[in-house]
């Protein structure tokens, strides 16, 4: 009802072991590469999705190779499902800087992110789907589906395709789940709605 998991609230309720217990239960699955998410995962999460689809990136053109993935969001906004992608903005620096860290060149990530932009011109204005930039340095990025959402870490000189990913579920005393979601809240509440 306050929308704090049970921990938060009562931090005595939950000893320190059930709480690492509950956290390792937010794990549905583990993968060593975002490649190695199998695609018909990305999939069923997209069509379960009722309520919300919150999408950090700095650019996620492998999403929009789905086929039906742009008229599936447009489907999911006129069904009431809230549609929150936030990209990097392309002109900041810490785009200019993980492009470099990820050893692409200087320019070739805000490149890629103005490219994947141009999938998504068709849900412009549709009631229910909001794109925003970011300017933060992003340590994951994170899809979340209601209450399931994969975790793809960044890591220092590898590419996001080539870094971990996590499948979460949320539970009702766990915090893991919160805390990349609450994540997503505090990059969207900085970014400004994006424009191209």
């Amino acid at each position: 009802m306050l929308g704090q998991p049970e921990s938060y609230l009562w931090p005595a309720a939950v000893p320190p072991e059930r709480q690492a217990m509950i956290a390792a239960s937010e794990i549905i699955g583990v993968y060593p590469h975002r490649t190695a998410v199998p695609l018909d995962l990305w999939d069923q999460l997209l069509a379960a999705a009722t309520d919300r689809i919150d999408v950090l990136v700095h650019a996620s053109q492998f999403l929009v190779e789905r086929p039906d993935f742009i008229r599936t969001l447009a489907e999911k906004a006129g069904a009431g499902v809230t549609v929150r992608i936030n990209f990097g903005d392309p002109a900041s620096r810490a785009v200019s800087l993980r492009s470099e860290e990820e050893q692409l060149g200087k320019s070739v990530l805000a490149v890629r992110i103005k490219y994947g932009l141009a999938a998504y011109k068709p849900l412009l204005g549709t009631p229910g789907i909001e794109f925003r930039f970011h300017k933060t340095t992003l340590y994951n990025s994170i899809f979340r589906y209601d209450d399931q959402m994969i975790v793809n870490t960044h890591v220092y000189g590898v590419p996001g395709a080539h870094a971990p990913a996590l499948h979460l579920r949320k539970l009702g005393a766990g915090d893991l789940f919160d805390t990349y979601a609450k994540s997503f809240v505090d990059v969207w509440t900085l970014s400004k709605p994006a424009t191209w």
